[in-house]
């Protein structure tokens, strides 16, 4: 790690140092990071950064601990096969993440020689890392004074400075006071201690001001308006698109799974077969190119809603039964298994709401 210099000193904002003594008695325990004093892992660094963006910690440790014990570090991540990595991906969602996480990979071995940069201009020439994501590495793995602000750092922030500005137009004013803030030494220190701060105390709901290193200097709790901030736009309804899932179940309890075209949404993911996604919905025409050959297909009474960073999907099932494969490229897959077979949440939402109608139909 870097020298310990106390970072106090004059021209040093007294807060990152509270901050600081605050972290060294408080800080969470994760599975990502390394013991005070101990150098921390680029790699781990990273791989828990990619996971966690839109997803919380909870769910995060478990897949974390996997990937580690599958990919203990890049050279194996990068050598895996795209599809056992997408497939150990399942259910944290957003799976352009998991693609660029393998692309990223196979740069850092291949033009890096298995290691990563160390500062957020290298950082964010690599596939999935943005500005944040670039800036958390630097910091955290590599000690740069780099303004990492997440979610977690704009609350408190905001609340601090008490900033009207709506987010996301606030970004800029709310780094501008990380920078002021961070002291010249274990800058890393400095940003997992905010973000330990917004998680733990300065939460969006009931935040425990009593317990804050901030406190005394934070203008959003001497007005009693912690609720108020970070200031957010109006939120804008999600738009409604409709579709329809097919449920092909074979005589030996398997599913028919294929896979989604290389690009757009769900890229390269494994699905049941499904119409497109639109406002209007598919048509009868459309139903049928897409429904695959079977026998006795049904509509569920209900359809299944699962919803998207940008739009609610109605999706309706339809489930049907045929002795033989169907025409085109899929694959039977054990339903008993289907946990394992990789499918986004949801089309696994799909299968699971027509198995239970599956097993009526047939009387058990």
């Amino acid at each position: 790690m870097t020298s310990r210099r106390s970072p106090s000193a004059p021209h040093e904002s007294p807060l990152g140092a509270s901050l600081l003594g605050w972290y060294d008695r408080h800080a969470r325990v994760l599975p990502w990071r390394a013991a005070r004093g101990v150098r921390q892992d680029p790699y781990r660094v990273w791989l828990s950064e990619i996971m966690l963006q839109q997803t919380t910690v909870a769910t995060v440790g478990p897949y974390f601990m996997r990937f580690l014990t599958q990919w203990p570090d890049v050279a194996a991540l990068a050598a895996a096969p795209r599809e056992e990595l997408l497939r150990a991906w399942a259910g944290l969602g957003y799976y352009t993440r998991a693609r660029n996480l393998h692309a990223c990979a196979q740069i850092i071995v291949a033009d890096h020689g298995g290691r990563f940069p160390d500062n957020e201009a290298a950082l964010r020439a690599l596939p999935g890392i943005g500005p944040y994501t670039a800036a958390a590495i630097a910091a955290i793995a590599f000690d740069r004074r780099s303004a990492a602000v997440d979610g977690n750092v704009e609350r408190v922030i905001a609340r601090m400075a008490a900033i009207e500005t709506p987010l996301p137009q606030a970004k800029h004013a709310i780094r501008a006071v990380v920078e002021g803030l961070m002291p010249s030494t274990r800058p890393g220190d400095f940003a997992q201690a905010i973000m330990d701060l917004g998680a733990g105390v300065c939460t969006p709901r009931a935040p425990a001001c009593g317990f804050c290193p901030w406190q005394a200097a934070c203008r959003a709790a001497a007005q009693g308006e912690q609720a108020r901030f970070p200031v957010k736009p109006a939120r804008r309804k999600r738009p409604a698109r409709h579709g329809v899932a097919f449920v092909l179940i074979n005589p030996q309890g398997e599913v028919w799974l294929t896979r989604r075209p290389e690009r757009g949404l769900l890229a390269g993911m494994v699905q049941v077969p499904t119409t497109s996604w639109t406002a209007q919905g598919p048509d009868l025409a459309e139903i049928a190119k897409f429904r695959p050959r079977g026998r006795r297909w049904r509509r569920l009474a209900d359809p299944i809603r699962h919803v998207f960073t940008h739009f609610e999907l109605d999706l309706a099932v339809e489930i049907a039964h045929a002795a033989r494969s169907p025409q085109g490229e899929g694959v039977w897959w054990p339903l008993s298994q289907i946990s394992q077979a990789g499918l986004p949440t949801v089309f696994l939402k799909a299968v699971e709401a027509a198995v239970p109608s599956d097993k009526a139909m047939q009387g058990g």
